[in-house]
């Protein structure tokens, strides 16, 4: 069975038929999901989508991009629906200094970051990390969580083969999705091939970067077997045991 540890089933773009393609997911071998949040006003979306579909869990977090949402009062309310039946995770969270080049607002992604993570500490959950143009920073505080024995996942794994390393050293795993199957991902591929498969979670990040030969068109879980076939290829062992372990690796980390 397949382990889909970030979809964002809440986005807009499964408005026209939701229920639909997730009444497939199961009959395709897709064991469980976690549905992600990224968004302040998507939380009790994807707290919903949990509680309607038993193979369904959810996160509870804001994505650096939208931490413009976040003041002290939503904050609370946020910590309080992290106490919510099917909460797994605190996520996605982290740093994107892609989209955003201006200092202050860098520092305002910082402050929340380590606020959210100190929520996971609080709260004992794991955490889904989100980082873009930001390696240097996502590191350094990545090494404070570690430190505080915070688990997580650095999702959409996307910096070089070193710096992977540090973060499996650190204990972390990486989510890999289906930027793997991309002709032009070979740091992606090299990092895949050296490390170790319990350190390795799927995902796909629903509706964005669908794999090979879907590039460019919506995502879903149902594209899962796609990167489960290239990592099986670049570690030179079969579909299924890339499909078992992945799945064991998920289960332990978000303890469902």
């Amino acid at each position: 069975m397949i382990f889909e540890s970030h979809a964002h089933y809440d986005d807009e773009a499964f408005d026209g038929d939701r229920e639909e393609l997730i009444g497939k997911l199961q009959e395709q071998g897709i064991a469980c999901v976690i549905n992600v949040t990224a968004e302040y006003s998507h939380i009790e979306r994807s707290l919903a989508l949990a509680e309607k579909y038993p193979f369904f869990y959810s996160s509870v977090g804001v994505h650096p991009s939208e931490v413009g949402e976040l003041n002290e009062d939503n904050f609370e309310r946020m910590k309080s629906l992290a106490t919510t039946k099917k909460v797994v995770a605190i996520g996605e969270i982290g740093l994107d200094y892609y989209w955003e080049k201006d200092k202050d607002k860098q520092e305002e992604q910082k402050f929340w970051f380590r606020r959210q993570l100190a929520l996971a500490a609080e709260m004992s959950l794991p955490v889904i990390i989100h980082s873009r143009d930001a390696a240097e920073d996502t590191l350094s505080i990545m090494e404070e969580a570690a430190k505080k024995n915070i688990p997580g996942v650095i999702h959409c794994y996307s910096y070089s083969r070193e710096i992977a390393e540090k973060y499996l050293s650190m204990g972390y795993f990486l989510g890999i999705g289906g930027v793997v199957t991309f002709q032009n991902s070979r740091k992606l591929k090299e990092t895949v091939e050296a490390a170790p498969i319990d350190r390795l979670l799927l995902e796909t990040d629903s509706p964005y970067l669908a794999p090979e030969p879907y590039r460019g068109k919506r995502n879903s879980s149902l594209n899962l077997p796609l990167v489960i076939a290239e990592i099986a290829r670049l570690k030179g062992i079969t579909a299924q045991e890339v499909a078992d372990r992945t799945c064991q690796n998920a289960r332990e980390l978000f303890h469902v």
